[in-house]
């Protein structure tokens, strides 16, 4: 069996280990960075409805099952870039609020180890190095700036601008989303329909592979393999160190070894390969001293928003550029926070017919051509009790009852309300389930306290020397906003402690 050795390894290529893997360029320490997948290829396909939602192109055939035995096909994506390389390129930041404990009418969102000020020269980095269009002073919640965005927001399409006027003249705040997109002058977006939950075929969406792990790879101490599994990390005979990594790679099994290792996976599946990693000395799963690995998972309460005009048609075609908080922390009828409002990609028939095949494809058609679509997203609280299980059989069980959900009615009834004084008479809804999991989070949560958390502020687990996890799963509260860029910046964050270490 055949045994390489490392300085650092990364386990997985999504914002989290991917933007790390940009972070340690240049610090000459000798990095690996392994991938269970490969590249998604540029194709048609990456632009066509049916086979993206219908036919599940990307997705892995891959079932999990919740608490009662459902089975459902996650929204993982095995690619280099991870979920980024079919995300909504939203960016934004978290409010400075959501750093401290936070009273919800449905318990409390617990306050994170680090402040915002300590994250936001990250945020500003992560902003600079995935392109994020916007524009500040217009949300009412924003955060303090030390910087300005890298790049002019995206602008609305005219049936858009006329929308946030309607807003505004209801007293709301509409402001531009911040988006990762490359419009830059020269830039390779195209502004099309197809980037919400598409792969983008001229790689001009903000996403881990293209400006992280490619420009990271331009480090000829930065290595990559894909189609790597890595099936278990081994510790040293005292327990507190790894020393090894066993991995499948074109159906051979190698050892991998290095001084630090860091499992970048996802939420769940970084849970999973800890889990098992389970030894003698940590007998439920590695760095699991706690009890609370795979606990606290957590991943938004959605809803769908359909607001149709009956005779205006909406000629938009790259939708996604609004957004709405003036109910992210209260509003005047209500005193607890409710959610984040954002506008979707522009819905296609093809991308309705996957969710409702008993409805004819030319009703659905008429009905895409004349809405203007919205996500509506609040807090899903932690609670331990819902948590990822490795079943003896290997199965993936994710254990998930909804919280918070008194402010999610709210929130929606809020936007049912916002878009029928707009105009739009008929508006219909739809609220996700279990299998809606792109902003999974909190499987390993950070912290100062070993009993109440897995990782360090750092991201290193508590329970070991060399081992980190940086992605997601960190997450202590899921707040109401896309995750991304802020797993971006605690990436970046914790690049730089670990070049202290290894110099």
């Amino acid at each position: 069996m055949a045994t390489q050795n490392y300085d650092i390894v990364i386990i997985g290529t999504g914002m989290g280990g991917g933007t790390l893997a940009y972070g340690l360029r240049d610090s000459g320490a000798k990095v690996l960075l392994i991938e269970r997948g490969d590249f998604l290829p540029q194709e048609p396909e990456n632009w066509k409805p049916e086979a993206v939602f219908k036919e599940k192109r990307y997705k892995p055939d891959e079932t999990w099952y919740g608490v009662d035995g459902t089975e459902f096909q996650p929204g993982v994506h095995y690619f280099i870039g991870g979920n980024t390389k079919v995300y909504g390129a939203a960016l934004p930041r978290l409010r400075r609020e959501d750093f401290g404990d936070l009273q919800h009418e449905g318990g409390i969102s617990p306050a994170w180890p680090i402040t915002y000020d300590e994250l936001e020269p990250y945020y500003a980095y992560a902003e600079q190095l995935y392109r994020v269009h916007g524009e500040p002073g217009i949300d009412p919640t924003e955060p303090p700036r030390s910087s300005p965005y890298p790049f002019e927001h995206v602008p609305n399409e005219p049936y858009i601008e006329d929308m946030a006027g309607r807003l505004r003249d209801q007293g709301l705040h509409p402001f531009y989303l911040p988006m990762g997109i490359d419009l830059r002058e020269g830039g390779a977006c195209v502004r099309c329909k197809t980037c919400d939950g598409f792969p983008c075929k001229v790689h001009a969406k903000s996403d881990a592979e293209m400006c992280a792990v490619r420009p990271a790879l331009e480090d000829k101490n930065i290595e990559l393999w894909t189609r790597t599994l890595v099936s278990r990390l081994f510790t040293d005979e005292t327990g507190q160190r790894i020393v090894m990594a066993e991995v499948e790679r074109d159906g051979l099994r190698q050892e991998v070894r290095a001084e630090i290792f860091v499992v970048a996976c996802g939420a769940v599946n970084s849970t999973l390969l800890l889990m098992r990693s389970a030894s003698g000395k940590y007998p439920t799963g590695l760095a699991n001293s706690s009890g609370l690995l795979g606990r606290n998972y957590m991943v938004h309460n959605n809803t769908a928003l359909m607001a149709v005009h009956p005779v205006r048609p909406n000629r938009t075609v790259f939708q996604k550029t609004m957004a709405v908080n003036d109910y992210y922390l209260k509003s005047e009828e209500w005193g607890y926070p409710m959610g984040n409002i954002q506008l979707l990609g522009k819905l296609q028939a093809g991308m309705l017919t996957a969710n409702q095949p008993l409805v004819p494809r030319p009703v659905l058609q008429a009905m895409a051509n004349r809405s203007v679509d919205w996500w509506v997203m609040s807090e899903d609280l932690p609670d331990p009790e819902n948590r990822i299980e490795l079943t003896s059989g290997g199965k993936v069980r994710v254990h998930w009852k909804p919280n918070n959900m008194v402010a999610h009615k709210k929130l929606v009834e809020a936007a049912t309300r916002m878009m029928k004084r707009a105009g739009y008479p008929l508006v219909l809804t739809q609220t996700m389930g279990i299998e809606t999991n792109s902003h999974q989070c909190g499987t390993a949560r950070f912290g100062t306290d070993p009993a109440t958390s897995v990782l360090d502020p750092y991201c290193k687990a508590h329970d070991l020397d060399n081992l980190y996890v940086m992605d997601s799963s960190f997450f202590p509260s899921s707040t109401a906003v896309n995750p991304a860029l802020t797993i971006a910046s605690q990436a970046l964050r914790v690049a730089d402690h670990l070049i202290g270490r290894v110099k």
